[in-house]
């Protein structure tokens, strides 16, 4: 391969050779092939140099910008790669970076090729084979192919296995890390750009297996299909579509979209029409001649500054259009001008517009493009690197990347797709049917918490419980009469008798309505009286447990010794002390106890044992329930027996045993 600097010499080719699709570079250069020749040409149309290769150039596809200065390009089912530093040097410009073995030339197609200056890889897919990820050295990081077996699952090419293959140029998305690739079945894959991991695949064949995709660095894809002229918002992250709109009629060679730094992708239309969507899917159309006659057959291109594009529009003579079913036909005999506009999608400010060729037509035809057949494509990428009529500042393509990717808004995935409305309404009818779940479970836990109320007639303790929630009630009202009636009259024992009875069955009946009533615990007889008299404040008791259930219970009482004639009172406190109980508890079998014996009226007796010599005194007495007072029967005892029982005479207590108040 020899290379050269041109000087102002014509190169050795005839007139009328045609150019590949060039590539704008990002020093402002085009470069196009012609046959076995490589060029870069100035923006105003003059050659910077030439590279002979030994290959004839693939004229279908444009070379790729490899960043420093290297130009990667197809020619003949091979990967050449130029380095633009090496012209003029001892070392070569142009080497092949990859290519069948020889003898086997036939055996491989190459159909796209795609270079990522990020992560600095080369990504070629041939026909067949699947895709193929190198490094800019020649090292081969993976492979994949159109099928791949995830946990027993085939993902892609599910409706053809055997003739499935990778049909597109690989697209990359700087921002997201993503190559994004269709096959011949009309699915579009989304895979990482450093390992062959597939993130999601899209099936588009119920539009079409044709379309083109065009990545939108904020968090938007956007698919373009010519057949149903259709523009597509994809999701990067999940591949849901966002939005479908409908476009006039497309080229089917020429119809990628181009997508702004704001985030406007537009598409040109044989209808004449530019036609643009903000990220959301508003439509503007843009038009600068009588698109009776023009069409939009050219893919538009950014300017320098990344906000602006240009396009053309070709005023055709005899421009027939034909709808047939759901398809559109553009015919036309040939072009006569063409009109390029350079405007801001987002704005829709026009900055520039002129005609070719009677308005510029002069600073390119005495160029050395007049020895190439020129089309529209060729004379956009050269209106687009020349800045024509560009006032906006340029950028590098890292600020042009960073300030897309600095729009992508966050992701927020949704589980439900569909009629917003329709989906609020299910939303609430679903925190009904659970809110009305929750108070059913808790009203059968609440009934049927124990394993008794399951055997049982529920019905029947319902209508027991509200039975003792009605006799509550009674006893309420009557315990607050009684109450009012006391403390309006006098005190009288027959009152505070009843008050007390009425107290203790309502105690019953709470305990009955408590958390530790269950069916079966509600027949008569089943609690036993308490042992005890309500308590007062005036009075203590003291109780201890033996080993066989038996109940042991002392009682100090305050009794009221006073005499009514001299009017002075003298209280005497008759009791143990603890330790000495305590001491007798545990010796049970030596010391007799104490038996007392207690009942609902009120009467309690008491027998206390002296020595042998002294003698035995009993007595008896009335207390009131409530406070504990003895009213009538008032003990009477001598000055003598008091003394001898307060000088440590011992006492014995007779043992009785006592039943458990609870079942």
């Amino acid at each position: 391969m020899e290379s050269q600097r041109y000087t102002g010499q014509e190169p050795s080719r005839s007139s009328g050779h045609r150019l590949s699709k060039p590539l704008v570079g990002e020093d402002g250069r085009i470069y196009a092939c012609s046959e076995k020749d490589l060029f870069a040409f100035e923006s105003n149309g003059t050659i910077a140099w030439t590279i002979h290769l030994d290959y004839t150039c693939n004229a279908a596809m444009a070379p790729v910008q490899g960043g420093l200065g290297k130009i990667y390009l197809v020619a003949e089912n091979r990967v050449l790669k130029i380095n633009s530093f090496n012209i003029g040097s001892s070392k070569p410009a142009a080497e092949v970076f990859f290519g069948p073995v020889p003898g086997q030339e036939e055996l491989i197609e190459i159909i796209g090729l795609s270079v990522s200056t990020l992560s600095s890889s080369v990504f070629i897919n041939i026909k067949n084979r699947g895709l193929f990820a190198y490094t800019t050295r020649g090292q081969l990081l993976w492979s994949v192919g159109p099928v791949i077996y995830r946990s027993g699952y085939q993902l892609g090419c599910r409706k053809n296995v055997t003739d499935c293959y990778f049909t597109s140029v690989p697209v990359i998305d700087q921002c997201e890390a993503s190559i994004y690739i269709s096959n011949t079945e009309g699915e579009l894959y989304s895979l990482s750009v450093r390992s062959p991991y597939f993130k999601w695949i899209q099936d588009f064949s119920s539009l079409d297996k044709y379309f083109t995709v065009s990545p939108g660095n904020n968090g938007r894809l956007y698919v373009t299909v010519p057949a149903r002229a259709l523009v597509l918002a994809l999701d990067v992250s999940m591949g849901t579509v966002l939005w479908q709109r409908s476009i006039g009629p497309l080229s089917t060679t020429e119809c990628a979209p181009v997508v702004d730094s704001n985030g406007w992708v537009s598409v040109g239309s044989l209808d004449g029409f530019l036609y643009s969507f903000s990220p959301t899917g508003i439509l503007k159309k843009f038009s600068k001649a009588d698109t009776l006659n023009c069409v939009i057959q050219v893919t538009p291109l950014l300017d320098c500054s990344g906000y602006a594009i240009y396009f053309s529009q070709t005023e055709m003579e005899g421009k027939i259009s034909q709808t047939i079913d759901e398809y559109t036909y553009v015919s036309a005999m040939r072009p006569k001008t063409v009109i390029f506009t350079l405007l801001v999608p987002a704005t829709g400010f026009t900055y520039w517009s002129e005609r070719y060729p009677d308005q510029f037509s002069s600073s390119l035809s005495e160029s050395d493009l007049r020895q190439f057949v020129l089309d529209e494509g060729i004379l956009l990428a050269f209106v687009a690197a020349s800045k024509t009529g560009n006032p906006l500042q340029c950028r590098t393509k890292r600020q042009k990347c960073a300030s897309s990717c600095s729009q992508a808004k966050p992701k927020y995935l949704s589980i439900y797709t569909g009629n917003e409305r329709a989906i609020i309404l299910f939303l609430l009818f679903e925190s009904a049917v659970l809110v009305m779940l929750a108070g059913l479970v808790r009203f059968c836990c609440i009934f049927w918490r124990k394993k008794k109320v399951q055997d049982q007639d529920l019905g029947s303790f319902l209508e027991k419980r509200r039975s003792l929630q009605l006799k509550k009630k009674v006893f309420d009202r009557t315990i607050t009469e009684l109450e009012q009636k006391a403390a309006e009259q006098a005190v009288a024992n027959e009152v505070f008798e009843k008050l007390g009875d009425m107290v203790r069955e309502r105690e019953g009946i709470e305990r009955k309505l408590s958390t530790t009533y269950s069916l079966g615990r509600d027949r008569a007889g089943s609690q036993s009286k308490s042992m005890l008299p309500v308590y007062d404040g005036k009075t203590r008791s003291y109780s201890f447990l033996g080993s066989k259930k038996e109940s042991v219970t002392v009682f100090h009482t305050l009794s009221d010794t006073s005499s009514e004639e001299s009017g002075s009172e003298k209280d005497t406190h008759w009791g143990f002390h603890e330790e000495e109980l305590a001491a007798k508890a545990k010796a049970k079998a030596k010391a007799p106890i104490e038996v007392e014996s207690s009942s609902d009226d009120g009467i309690y007796e008491t027998d206390y044992q002296s020595s042998p010599s002294e003698t035995t005194s009993s007595s008896r007495g009335f207390i009131n329930p409530l406070n504990g007072v003895q009213e009538s029967g008032e003990v009477k005892l001598h000055d003598k027996e008091v003394k001898s029982m307060q000088t440590g005479s011992r006492l014995s207590l007779k043992r009785r045993r006592a039943l458990s108040s609870t079942n």
